[in-house]
């Protein structure tokens, strides 16, 4: 069995943060996202290549970490494209990897972005039992939320019925991204793309598979946060503290009024500020501020503001006392 990381997006709607870094090494607490899924995949015995589908821009930042780090299994498999508008879409691109790598194994797939509370070998035992193509879903609780994804209909664990992104859902159970393809069902991407369908959302392919094939559904309560704005991204960290600010051994913070969800990293300084809901990266700098709902990148400096709902560049510098 393999699996694929997809890791190809370049993250707009988080930009600038964003812009020069992938959003899968966004930390979350005392790691990223894309650490947790690929300790679950290197624990797994069951697989044994990890394909990480990365683009041209950020190739080198994944060639760089995979090589530093104590993972064995992940290796980069390139996407031809260094902006948004020259992608393949989701399906295109795993497509392609499909065939560029010679794939010919049952295959799961995960997005590289996506906190899951679940350990990513329950859903690979799920998927090799049932042996037919197979997705997660998550309740996520609100019909208006729904509309944004791919709505799942269930008799038992098989899927019934599967609508992608419906402007009027009937519930609110949805497919999140991570999918199992039995190795037979591999050559079906090539055939869905040839008939000119949407090659955007595994949702559409899943729901195009679910009309002439048996698809089951793996269900897990618990968390999902699937990381693609500023506001998911500091869901995501809320969640990973439970509570407890988390503050660099090395950071300096002094009288400061600090919120449940603020992460103060490696040589950032915070002093006479207040922050909730905030992350502020190394070696940032904020005095005499109050920052909400905010994310400050590394070598910023905010002086004298009151910042609510920002993202702030790297070595941007915002003083003044204006309000941002």
């Amino acid at each position: 069995m393999k699996a694929v990381v997809l890791a190809g997006g370049y993250a707009t709607r988080l930009w600038p943060i964003t812009k020069d870094r992938p959003k899968m090494f966004l930390p979350v607490g005392e790691q990223t996202v894309i650490d947790a899924i690929f300790a679950d995949l290197e624990a797994d015995d069951r697989i044994d290549e990890v394909l990480v589908s990365t683009n041209e821009r950020f190739a080198e930042t994944f060639e760089s970490y995979i090589t530093e780090s104590d993972f064995e299994k992940p290796t980069l498999s390139i996407e031809e494209t260094v902006e948004e508008d020259e992608k393949f879409g989701v399906v295109g691109a795993l497509a392609q990897l499909v065939d560029r790598e010679g794939v010919d194994d049952d295959l799961v797939v995960v997005a590289g972005d996506n906190l899951i509370s679940f350990d990513i070998a329950e859903f690979a035992d799920f998927f090799e039992t049932k042996g037919t193509p197979t997705l997660a879903a998550y309740d996520v609780g609100s019909l208006e939320r729904a509309t944004s994804y791919g709505l799942v209909e269930l008799d038992g664990d098989r899927v019934v019925n599967f609508q992608e992104k419906p402007d009027d859902p009937k519930s609110t159970l949805v497919s999140i991204a991570c999918y199992g393809f039995p190795a037979e069902t591999l050559s079906d991407l090539e055939t869905y793309l040839a008939d000119d369908n949407n090659p955007d959302e595994p949702g559409w392919f899943l729901q195009w598979l679910q009309s002439r094939e048996a698809v089951h559904a793996f269900t897990f309560d618990g968390a999902w946060y699937d990381i693609g704005t500023a506001e998911s991204y500091l869901d995501t960290v809320e969640y990973a503290l439970d509570g407890e600010p988390l503050i660099a051994d090395d950071a300096t913070v002094e009288n400061a009024d600090l919120g449940d969800v603020v992460h103060v990293m490696s040589g950032a300084e915070v002093t006479d500020t207040t922050l909730e809901r905030a992350v502020v990266f190394p070696n940032a700098t904020i005095t005499d501020s109050e920052v909400r709902n905010a994310v400050v990148d590394e070598h910023a400096v905010v002086e004298s503001l009151d910042i609510a709902g920002a993202l702030i560049g790297a070595y941007t510098s915002i003083t003044d006392g204006e309000d941002f």
